[in-house]
């Protein structure tokens, strides 16, 4: 950040302090991509000319005046992309070889052989086809399976899903998928996409692996389903509720992998998110076209699908 120091008047704020913090600034870095503050703040940005969030998802500055504003929004895209992946592969093959039940096992100090499952030539499904999702569909073909997508459009020989679907028919094609992988940004045509619609769509050795938002998925809907055994497991990254409540029933299920909120962050994650803001202020100052302009319509970098 020292040379940004160099070029701007940094001021550095916790939420509690925001909206003063705001007065007479022309960008604002949302560092806490978590906080909900910005929108309580914005009766202060009087100058603001450009506002971006360190992650890709914008949903917490994606309130009313900003996206009828002229800000300009920007997000870190493209920092997230190979580790979301690599978790990805990392759950599917949890799943496959029962890597959850060794564990216990191992806890038991029991021996018990098993056979487990083959990942090549499985069907995965990729519900988004941003650049999250192309580079799980990369990750996954590489490890032997068929892979498709779906997306705003439908379409054949796409360069990383083959076959990609349209979103608004989702429900007809997730019968063929062995693992359907949601990463769509929260929209509001994707809210709640994952409901006990789209449960029932599935067939009964369906894994759900949701590394996208929280909100994707009907939480009740999906415990009715698992509790059911419409669907055989679900690896979970992102929920409705943050932190997951300890009442919750996800925790004790044996076909459900929890983990919070961090399927992107390797070691140097804070930096690299970091160095994608100072680039496109680099940018900003010399009045060059800036990195990953959120349409603030759609609540996402365009792309293809």
């Amino acid at each position: 950040m020292h040379s940004i120091e160099q070029d701007a008047a940094v001021r550095y704020t916790r939420a509690d302090g925001l909206a003063d913090a705001l007065r007479g600034a022309d960008a604002l870095f949302v560092y806490d991509f978590l906080s909900n503050a910005v929108p309580g703040a914005w009766y202060s940005a009087d100058r603001l000319r450009w506002l971006h969030i360190a992650s890709a998802g914008v949903d917490p500055v994606m309130f009313p005046e900003l996206r009828d504003s002229d800000v300009v929004l920007t997000n870190s895209r493209g920092v997230f992309d190979g580790s979301i992946a690599e978790y990805v592969l990392g759950v599917i093959l949890a799943f496959a070889k029962d890597l959850a039940h060794s564990v216990r096992l191992q806890d038991q100090r029991e021996w018990r052989h098993r056979e487990t499952e083959r990942i090549a030539g499985r069907q995965a499904l990729v519900v988004g086809t941003g650049p999250i999702g192309r580079a799980i569909a990369r990750m996954l073909r590489a490890a032997g399976m068929r892979v498709s997508g779906a997306g705003r459009t439908a379409r054949d020989n796409d360069p990383d899903f083959g076959t990609v679907h349209a979103s608004a028919e989702l429900n007809r094609h997730l019968a063929a998928a062995d693992f359907v992988v949601a990463v769509a940004p929260l929209t509001e045509q994707t809210k709640g996409l994952f409901d006990a619609g789209a449960f029932a769509a599935m067939k009964p050795e369906t894994r759900l692996v949701n590394v996208g938002r929280g909100e994707l998925v009907v939480t009740e809907d999906l415990v009715e389903a698992l509790r059911a055994g419409e669907i055989a497991g679900a690896a979970l990254d992102v929920f409705e509720t943050e932190p997951l409540p300890p009442e919750s029933p996800l925790w004790t299920m044996d076909n459900v992998l929890l983990s919070p909120h961090m399927s992107g962050d390797f070691i140097g994650w804070r930096n690299a998110l970091v160095e994608v803001f100072a680039d496109n202020f680099r940018r900003w100052l010399a009045g060059e076209p800036l990195r990953n302009v959120v349409d603030k319509r759609l609540g996402y970098v365009p792309s293809a699908g």
